[in-house]
């Protein structure tokens, strides 16, 4: 794996992921709290399949997720008897890194960061999420643990999820999707070369085209296909469910590991839409879901 902290996206926060690591590897116990919903699990796992492959002795708890407690109420951390707490907030507000609080506590939150893209360097701000932090913090851990490779396609699932997609370019996202894809953690490929995308990902997309274009996408040069996609995607473009970059990261660049068939969107996709609305029920989901994504890289 390529480190991630040399990545534009981390340049801002590097001492502080190096800082956690030392913090974390004198602990003689860790606990590791996150809430019960998709986020929390994603950026928990991280930091599990480090522990695991070091042998550090952990503790993890799922919380209450952000959307079963009232818009007024947040949930407090609660210090352990022995050890380091570490705090997964993945719906705290996005903090500069010099005014982020002190606590007893690792608190992860997501931290406004600046990133410099393409030939101008041009600057551009932007938010890094709890996933991709707790990612960075595992490889910093044990660069080359095989729970933290098998993880490590999902370090920029986090940003998916959160909502800067919806409304412009998202640098951080792109930043990151591409340093994995540089380093091999997953391929990158248009739609129709998926074999299993989740469906009613695109509204207005005609699965039965889709179906279509799969079938002879082999065949087909790169004008043809271009033009194929442009006519498969062109009743979407009126459907204001879907920005315009979540469109184009859906059409052009799904995320495959290895020979799986469904790309790692669509992963994220099926596990949020099939999340339980009932708080201990969610807190059980939660659990064997992170079971199962610790034991086979994948959330289905």
């Amino acid at each position: 794996m390529n480190d991630l902290l040399l990545t534009a996206s981390f340049s801002d926060v590097k001492n502080r992921i190096q800082q956690l690591s030392e913090q974390i590897n004198t602990a003689s116990m860790v606990h590791i709290h996150a809430p019960a919903d998709l986020s929390g699990l994603l950026a928990l796992s991280m930091l599990e399949s480090a522990f695991l492959d070091t042998g550090i002795k952990y503790r993890r708890r799922f919380l209450p997720s952000h959307q079963s407690i009232p818009r007024d109420e947040r949930v407090q951390p609660e210090l352990p008897a022995d050890g380091l707490l570490i705090f997964i907030d993945p719906f705290e507000d996005t903090w500069t890194l010099s005014e982020l609080p002190e606590t007893e506590f690792i608190h992860i939150t997501p931290l406004s960061v600046t990133v410099r893209l393409g030939s101008t360097q041009s600057e551009r701000r932007g938010a890094l999420d709890v996933v991709a932090q707790c990612a960075a913090l595992a490889a910093e851990l044990i660069p080359n643990g095989q729970k933290v490779r098998l993880l490590r396609p999902f370090a920029s699932t986090g940003l998916w999820l959160r909502e800067a997609l919806d409304t412009t370019f998202d640098p951080i996202h792109t930043s990151i999707r591409d340093h994995l894809h540089a380093e091999g953690s997953f391929r990158m490929v248009p739609l129709p070369e998926v074999p299993s995308p989740a469906p009613e990902m695109i509204p207005g997309l005609s699965e039965r085209m889709l179906s279509r274009l799969q079938k002879g996408w082999a065949k087909m040069d790169a004008t043809s296909r271009a033009s194929a996609l442009s006519e498969l995607i062109l009743p979407t473009l009126v459907n204001p469910a879907l920005s315009t970059p979540r469109l184009e990261e859906l059409v052009w660049h799904r995320l495959v590991i290895g020979t799986s068939d469904v790309d790692v969107m669509s992963q994220v996709f099926l596990a949020e839409k099939a999340w339980p609305d009932d708080v201990l029920k969610a807190k059980i989901h939660a659990s064997k879901l992170a079971d199962l994504f610790l034991k086979t890289g994948l959330l289905q």
